[in-house]
């Protein structure tokens, strides 16, 4: 979601205090997390007060829908915000965990390569590693933003600086694989990542899209 002028986006910092009890009661919702993000192309420590997600998992598709129908919260936030996407996912592969939680059951049988992936990455990086995490990411951060075969991609995450996670919307399953295993930098990222022991909790999540609703940016 994207809000323009102080207005809008004093009323959207806020909402990161105010809003979480809120949507935590949504019936159906199993998971969620409301977001802010970074500058630039997203990755960066930086913050873009213009910019916020909402994260969430539901039971089913019905109450998700209901949620985005009904929901007061999500009714007001259209009075501030200039522009939102909504992208519908079912997770087909996960690891790791989110706040000791597993909140992404997936259906391996539900992936297609050829078809459309998201990706969400998340990590609770150790403080002693900070100063060691930053001086890579922004690399990796424009390694994705300049790839051909992406669609959309940000940095987002609950905390400054030490929670982070990031989203990406890619052409393909295939081509997202590509990019993991044959970037020089992404898989320089991933060495580094086990041997200096960045991260105290990480989690990879991979989604098969399907719908969107809203644009962001002509997408």
């Amino acid at each position: 979601m994207r809000y323009d002028g102080w207005r809008a986006r004093t009323w959207a910092l806020a909402q990161m205090g105010l809003a979480p009890a809120q949507l935590a009661a949504s019936r159906g919702l199993r998971f969620g997390r409301l977001l802010g993000s970074g500058g630039g192309n997203g990755f960066s420590l930086a913050p873009n007060w213009g910019v916020y997600a909402w994260l969430g998992h539901w039971e089913d598709r019905a109450a998700a829908e209901a949620f985005f129908a009904t929901h007061p919260w999500w009714q007001r936030t259209a009075a501030y915000r200039s522009e939102a996407v909504t992208f519908h996912l079912r997770a087909t592969m996960s690891h790791g965990e989110w706040g000791g939680e597993r909140p992404f059951p997936a259906e391996p049988t539900a992936y297609d390569p050829a078809q459309p992936v998201a990706v969400i990455t998340r990590a609770t990086i150790r403080t002693r590693k900070l100063a060691d995490f930053w001086r890579y990411v922004p690399q990796t951060g424009d390694s994705v933003y300049e790839h051909q075969d992406r669609l959309f991609s940000i940095g987002i995450g609950e905390y400054p600086v030490f929670m982070q996670a990031t989203f990406s919307l890619w052409r393909s399953g295939k081509a997202m694989q590509e990019f993991a295993y044959r970037s020089a930098h992404h898989k320089e990222v991933v060495q580094l990542t086990r041997e200096r022991n960045w991260y105290k909790e990480e989690m990879f999540t991979r989604f098969a899209v399907l719908g969107q609703e809203g644009s962001w940016g002509g997408l």
